[in-house]
């Protein structure tokens, strides 16, 4: 099975980490207009999914066997590209250039990354200053003893235990986003459990 990079059509990453992985990716799954910023990297794009209104011409002309075009508009085209691997049996490991340019996409970006990763167990999202991974049920995550890192629950009412933490979770519901931020690991592999089906972002800084 191909482990695959999706590259969003956000900010194009500046970081080594991201550029590394985009390097050594076996295969790349372009958002739409993040096709050409491949390009002007250096690699080609594997495929080309969305709704194909941002690429350029001579790109989706170029890659016209490769570029797949949905045509609905209730889902932005992370959403379409999760759906295309998720239907072609491919395991996405990482996505890239989700971050960045426009505030709003950021965020909706987050929320198609926390509904599709049950789907695409380990895969990581990826910023220029650290990334995110997601969970349900229960998790254990290796990370520096001292490294921070901040947690978010898309159910407010979802109560986290945890163990290996500066900070306890005990029960507790993050109401807010805010509520779980810039906790520290205390013990590694720290543990985390929520009561509930819901999904629940971590964030670790490089």
């Amino acid at each position: 099975m191909k482990h695959v990079v999706i590259l969003a059509d956000g900010e194009f990453p500046r970081h080594r980490i991201s550029l590394d992985i985009l390097k050594n990716a076996q295969c790349v799954v372009c958002c739409d207009g993040a096709a050409d910023k491949l390009l002007r990297f250096g690699r080609e794009p594997d495929w080309i999914v969305g709704d194909l209104d941002s690429v350029s011409p001579e790109t989706r002309e170029r890659f016209s066997d490769r570029a797949v075009k949905f045509f609905e508009q209730e889902t932005n085209d992370l959403a379409k590209s999760f759906r295309f691997c998720l239907e072609r049996k491919l395991a996405v490991s990482a996505i890239i250039g989700a971050a960045g340019a426009r505030e709003d996409h950021f965020l909706g970006n987050l929320g198609q990354f926390a509904e599709a990763a049950v789907n695409f167990p380990g895969c990581c999202f990826y910023t220029d200053t650290g990334y995110f991974t997601c969970f349900c049920g229960q998790g254990s995550f290796d990370a520096p003893v001292g490294s921070q890192v901040s947690i978010f629950s898309f159910d407010p009412a979802a109560k986290l235990n945890s163990s290996g933490l500066k900070y306890p979770l005990c029960d507790l519901p993050l109401k807010w986003w805010y509520s779980g931020t810039l906790n520290e690991v205390e013990k590694t592999p720290f543990t985390l459990e929520v009561d509930r089906n819901t999904p629940i972002l971590l964030f670790f800084k490089y």
